[in-house]
């Protein structure tokens, strides 16, 4: 079959067409079926599986995780008792407000004990921060080189946390070493005092 007669075929007179060409117009009313499906219908669906395919994939892998959590869960509530058993250590070597005295006592007697004079010993205000304060004490003494150092080792052996800082040392005279440093004291905050800076963090600033 030529163009030509395709040109002269009437749909009016489909059923008197000649076999080749009633295939012909069979297959493009089927070509012209699916063509018409997918753009209506097909389309689509594809475009819902195809999201439906990503949708599982982010859920496999949420899945995944959750599983791999709920596996090592054990582990992980042993691992936080044990940062819990480790920061109640650590908590009970910072005084409270009522020990602070007896803590600044204790640095200042092991000074004493060493043998050391004492120019200057003055603590600061306290510099607070969420969970703790630090109070800063100016130290300066005068000693045997030997008595500084175990007075240093005295203090770094307090059952509280004390720590040195910016030590300067300059040697005096008959053997006298003269030292300045900032010794820093630590306590925790109660909780009435927690709670009221919960509440200022909370209240907005002028």
């Amino acid at each position: 079959m030529n163009l030509n007669e395709l040109n002269n075929l009437d749909l009016k007179t489909l059923a008197d067409w000649p076999l080749p060409s009633k295939l012909v117009a069979l297959a493009l009313l089927c070509v012209a079926i699916v063509a018409a499906g997918w753009w209506f219908d097909w389309r689509g669906g594809m475009e819902t599986l195809e999201a439906s395919k990503q949708k599982e994939t982010e859920l496999r892998a949420v899945f995944t995780t959750k599983k791999n959590q709920a596996i090592n869960l054990e582990a992980y509530k042993k691992q936080l008792a044990d940062i819990q058993q480790a920061f109640g250590a650590l908590l009970k070597q910072l005084p409270n407000k009522q020990e602070m005295d007896a803590l600044i006592t204790d640095i200042n007697q092991a000074g004493l004990g060493r043998g050391l004079q004492f120019e200057l010993f003055r603590p600061s205000g306290e510099m607070v921060s969420e969970f703790y304060a630090e109070t800063p004490i100016a130290v300066k003494v005068n000693g045997g080189y030997h008595d500084v150092a175990a007075f240093v080792s005295d203090v770094s052996k307090l059952s509280r946390i004390v720590t040195m800082h910016n030590l300067a040392m300059v040697p005096g005279k008959e053997g006298v070493l003269n030292m300045d440093a900032t010794v820093k004291t630590y306590r925790y905050l109660d909780e009435e005092e927690m709670a009221a800076r919960r509440q200022q963090a909370k209240e907005p600033r002028k």
